[in-house]
């Protein structure tokens, strides 16, 4: 799903100020079903807002037909932290 989009997702990852697109969870350990959502890691642009964050994710839920989840490294919590930078894989 995420190789087939790859280009439109970092080209709305680009317009909304996101970079080093990372996907972590069930996607990236290859566990996903047809019904899982898709956990997006991202690094925002310096000035970028909350507002960005939140426009990227309904872009990648109208794209992609499922739910979507974009987080930056400060939203994750520091329970799972570890883990899910240790599995993040770049898109």
């Amino acid at each position: 799903l995420l190789d087939r989009h790859r280009n439109e997702i970092l080209a709305l990852a680009k317009m909304r100020g996101a970079r080093n697109i990372r996907v972590f969870g069930s996607v990236a350990r290859d566990e996903a079903t047809t019904d899982s959502d898709v956990d997006i890691l991202v690094d925002m642009e310096p000035g970028r807002s909350l507002l960005d964050l939140t426009g990227l994710q309904l872009d990648l839920e109208e794209l992609l037909g499922r739910d979507v989840d974009v987080v930056t490294e400060n939203g994750l919590s520091p329970y799972l932290k570890d883990r899910i930078l240790a599995e993040a894989t770049p898109i």
